[in-house]
């Protein structure tokens, strides 16, 4: 579990390094052009490429892992096979998208006033983006690859890569050439980093890849594998997909998808910052542990890890709900982005904060029903949860009158079922508990620390308001990182514990 843990923390922090980036992409496009329809043409056109990218690409990548660490592969054709695989589904999936480009936009819109010039815009933006769909994908692939061959540094710089360079290229280039420049920095970016993961897979002088049409009983489980893990397994990106649509599907107003945008992406920060290297290292490693029969230690990570995510999820929440209007103003109001436009946006931010744990634990239960072989139950319950509930309580709130808060509340409403129902069956299909490798005491710890931050952080929130933001921000911050500490170690919460010790045991030396 230690050597788990350090390599899971080396990860998490390349991963904060690139997360930084790019969420400081979307702080700049604020910064530019506010919640305003430039805005909205961006995030509208950046949306499906990002969705094949995280979503397809993300369901091979994790078919790849799966099938490749099984006994019977031959992992050296298989990697031809599945490479071939991958690339010319994005290629034909990409093309067709491309092709009805038109339709596609006049759905998303049909309930928006668009300007013929805003629509050609946002066209031409998805024609600059739609063609990186193809290496994002190809690059998901290698970096599953790398994850196998347990170089997962590899896989978190190349995000940072493409993170950096999206930034560079698309803020240099669109004050000159306008919003354009997002859609040639999202290709360009894409070129970058797919070089990135190439280099450095053939760096390990490994198998080789190349095309191979052979079909063998691998190539069969992979196609039986990559719908089901799609639905059940990016659901994180199908609720960023259905927010986006639904903003604009649902005529919440003008600004409608912008705000969703900023307040899904700033929500999503944190938790794919941790969930993204959780995700990467454990599930090589529970692959492993199903071949080898090792049931224990799937316990073991299963409990664990949910515990490890509560106590560094729970805080978060707590004050990205408590400071959500305090966050959006220091990250985001400049400029174009006016106060309104923080007024409209902090109450989607502090609902979908609640939501920041039940999405980040859906995903990491998900890759036990994975290393098991099922692909099949987080598929039934994500398409009741994502596709029924969700939809049907946007739809319901949106009717009430709440405007952009409907689609924060239905990600909230549904997700929250989601994680308790595949709990619930965890625990009956696979006797996965929520407290394996943990006894009573430590299972039941977190919750006193966690009310008692809740709080102090309302208070905190409430009286100590000031007339510069950013003081707001920094006291808040203070408070918050001091209170949890204290209350951590005040109430032994274990792991708190250990990390103190052990820098303490760096940092001062004995005599």
């Amino acid at each position: 579990m230690n050597k788990f843990l350090k390599i899971v923390g080396a990860v998490t922090l390349i991963n904060i390094v690139a997360r930084v980036f790019g969420f400081f992409r979307e702080a700049v496009i604020g910064y530019q052009y506010g919640s305003s329809r430039i805005a909205d043409s961006i995030f509208t056109a950046y949306n499906i490429p990002n969705f094949l990218y995280l979503v397809i690409g993300g369901a091979f990548t994790t078919a790849f892992i799966s099938i490749y660490n099984r006994k019977k592969t031959d992992q050296a054709l298989f990697i031809k096979q599945s490479f071939t695989i991958v690339a010319l589904t994005g290629i034909v999936m990409t093309i067709v998208i491309l092709i009805f480009t038109t339709p596609i936009l006049n759905l998303i819109y049909q309930k928006t006033d668009l300007t013929v010039e805003e629509f050609q815009r946002t066209k031409h933006l998805f024609y600059w983006m739609m063609p990186s769909s193809i290496l994002l994908m190809l690059s998901s692939w290698y970096s599953g690859l790398l994850n196998v061959n347990s170089k997962f540094h590899l896989s978190s710089v190349a995000i940072l890569i493409y993170n950096v360079f999206f930034l560079i290229i698309g803020v240099v280039f669109s004050n000159i050439i306008g919003p354009i420049a997002y859609g040639i920095s999202a290709l360009a970016s894409a070129v970058i980093m797919m070089f990135f993961l190439i280099r450095g897979y053939r760096q390990l002088d490994s198998y080789s890849v190349g095309l191979s049409f052979v079909r063998t009983h691998s190539t069969r489980d992979l196609w039986i594998m990559v719908f089901p893990l799609a639905i059940g397994g990016g659901t994180v990106q199908i609720y960023a997909m259905l927010q986006r649509f639904f903003a604009a599907f649902l005529g919440l107003g003008d600004s409608a998808v912008a705000v969703v945008n900023y307040a899904s992406r700033l929500t999503q920060f944190p938790q794919s910052i941790l969930i993204t290297a959780v995700t990467t290292v454990i599930y090589p490693i529970l692959s492993r542990k199903e071949a080898e029969d090792d049931h224990q230690s799937i316990k073991g990570l299963y409990g664990k890890g949910l515990h490890y995510l509560l106590l560094l999820m729970g805080p978060v929440t707590i004050y990205s709900y408590f400071y959500a209007e305090s966050l959006v103003q220091v990250i985001f109001e400049y400029r174009k982005f006016t106060a309104e436009d923080t007024a409209i946006t902090a109450p989607v931010v502090a609902i979908l904060a609640l939501s920041m744990f039940f999405l980040a634990a859906t995903m990491y239960i998900t890759r036990f029903y994975y290393a098991k072989g099922d692909s099949m139950a987080p598929v039934v319950l994500s398409i009741v949860n994502v596709f029924i509930i969700n939809i049907g309580a946007m739809y319901f709130f949106a009717d009430n009158g709440f405007g952009a808060d409907a689609i924060a509340w239905g990600t909230l409403i549904s997700s929250v079922t989601n994680t308790l129902m595949l709990i619930a069956y965890a625990s009956f299909k696979y006797d996965l508990k929520l407290g394996d490798g943990l006894n009573k005491v430590e299972l039941l710890k977190p919750i006193v620390p966690l009310i008692t931050l809740t709080c102090i952080m309302y208070i905190s929130s409430e009286y100590l308001v000031f007339d510069y933001k950013w003081v707001t921000f920094i006291v808040g911050i203070v408070i918050f990182t001091f209170s949890t500490i204290m209350l951590y170690m005040l109430f032994r919460i274990k792991e708190i514990n250990q990390v103190y010790i052990k820098l303490k045991s760096k940092f001062i030396k004995t005599k």
